[in-house]
């Protein structure tokens, strides 16, 4: 890779002269550049209108990339570390389930974390593959999974010869990252492909102070949201592979079995220019975002009651390493919730974290972060622990549910018949659905899955914590489809 190549745009320089030559558009969108929906771009510029277009010879097409998303994406894979680049307009979950369906044909076994994000399940749904889950590590002072340990993949994989892919979230959300490197080289002694959920390790490959990248650790795909840490716009990412176990061209076939025909050009666009920006200026970028955030938890930390945890943790169990951008902060000592401390810092002080959970709220850190908002973020969190403690500290109750009973595979459950029943009364049914947390997205139970009482009590939990509970078809949670007539 060189920067020379990487400072080229090639799918913005495409748009940026379509643009330039005023073209009158009778094909779709409808809008035609804008004119028709006038509301909306008085409101956000008339050009975002204008470049909202659909394929055409001179800017390619998404579903047989020949031209200049070609280049684009040929750049992307270069920048990465990779053989082979997909550009993704439905988010890393349109990666995740591509991962799957093409590692994995109907019956066979995937070995993944029980903390997997809900995309994994629907990647499992679409391909019929059979779950084999391992339990992550627990941080019993924070509450919360981290990664897994090798021995547990080294264990289950035994257990399971017959597996054809291992699932790794390379990092989790918090920030915590297993030992890839060895589990890669374990999981191909069986001759088994590594599938990783980089969504929120978009930026890696461009820091040698962060965690090196998936395909950097020798793993046959990974989808990689760019737009959460890489500068992209929401709903843009990447799918990285080599070849090998896992074959691009049926990869491509996979990808084109869901995606649109009619992929937006702002979403791709903004994949090229942010993958521009990390490959030529994303080290000083990312080196000054450590230096900040590794001052704001120095900071939080001298304060009684907070813990913003980060690189300390490395070498407990499940974490070989962290990714010291992402700003986990434990309020439990406040005797405050996390989802307490989040509803606080966005009514009261205009802040929105990404996340919170009982014990912890989490900021996500990225390259559009200054000084200036992550000591607003610094500032606010500080006056909270000083105006709004509550009581006593919030003992740890549980970290993460025990692994449910899988009775059918996620692909029968979701297509068997199923009844409607209260969620009090479900303990002992196999449920139809899933009920999540979201964010994260971590499901408390799947389809296919037994329904015990600790599923319940904890989904009962969350309810009266006012979490964001979604999943079923009861957008209010009250009722679960369980298997049954």
């Amino acid at each position: 890779m060189t920067e020379k190549e990487q400072n080229r745009a090639p799918l913005f320089e495409a748009l940026k002269d379509y643009h330039s030559r005023n073209v009158i558009p009778f094909d779709v969108p409808g809008h035609k550049h804008g004119v028709g929906l006038p509301e909306l771009a008085g409101y956000v510029g008339k050009k975002v209108l204008e470049i909202d277009v659909n394929s055409m010879e001179c800017l390619d097409n998404i579903c047989n990339p020949i031209g200049v998303i070609k280049e684009a994406e040929e750049l992307a894979a270069r920048a990465y570390g990779a053989e082979k680049a997909f550009f993704l307009v439905n988010g890393t979950t349109s990666g995740v389930q591509a991962m799957i369906m093409a590692a994995c044909r109907p019956g066979e076994k995937i070995i993944l974390p029980r903390n997997a994000h809900k995309s994994a399940i629907a990647g499992m749904i679409l391909s019929g593959a059979v779950p084999i889950y391992i339990q992550p590590e627990i941080n019993e002072e924070l509450g919360i999974a981290m990664g897994m340990t090798v021995d547990s993949v080294l264990r289950t994989m035994e257990e399971h010869p017959d597996a054809k892919a291992v699932f790794v979230i390379h990092p989790t959300y918090y920030g915590a990252v297993s030992d890839l490197a060895a589990i890669v080289e374990a999981a191909h002694g069986y001759g088994m492909a590594v599938l990783a959920d980089e969504a929120h390790g978009a930026h890696f490959n461009f820091h040698p102070n962060l965690p090196a990248s998936a395909m950097e650790l020798g793993a046959d795909a990974s989808a990689s949201s760019t737009h959460k840490t890489g500068g992209s716009l929401t709903q843009s990412s990447l799918l990285l592979m080599r070849s090998g176990i896992l074959d691009p061209s049926y990869m491509k076939t996979t990808l084109n079995l869901t995606q649109t025909t009619s992929a937006s050009y702002l979403l791709m666009t903004s994949i090229d220019v942010a993958r521009k920006q990390l490959a030529t200026r994303g080290k000083d970028i990312l080196g000054r975002l450590l230096e900040i955030v590794r001052d704001a938890k120095a900071q939080l930390n001298e304060i009684d009651g907070l813990y913003a945890f980060g690189s300390e943790l490395v070498g407990s169990p499940g974490v070989f390493d962290f990714d010291d951008t992402k700003l986990g902060v434990n309020v439990r000592e406040l005797g405050l919730s996390g989802y307490d401390a989040e509803k606080l810092l966005r009514k009261e002080y205009n802040i929105q974290v990404e996340l919170a959970d009982m014990y912890n709220i989490l900021a996500i850190t990225a390259v559009g972060d200054t000084e200036e908002s992550i000591g607003s973020l610094v500032a606010a969190i500080k006056d909270l622990a000083k105006h709004h403690r509550n009581g006593d500290v919030r003992e740890i109750t549980r970290g993460m549910l025990t692994n449910p009973e899988i009775v059918v595979s996620p692909r029968d459950a979701y297509y068997s018949s199923k009844k409607p029943v209260k969620l009090e009364e479900s303990i002992g049914c196999v449920s139809g659905e899933s009920i999540m947390a979201y964010p994260p997205g971590i499901p408390l139970v799947t389809p296919g899955e037994m329904i015990t009482r600790e599923i319940v009590e904890y989904a009962k939990m969350l309810k009266a914590e006012k979490c964001m509970l979604q999943g079923t078809q009861d957008p209010y949670v009250d009722t679960i489809l369980v298997l049954g007539r």
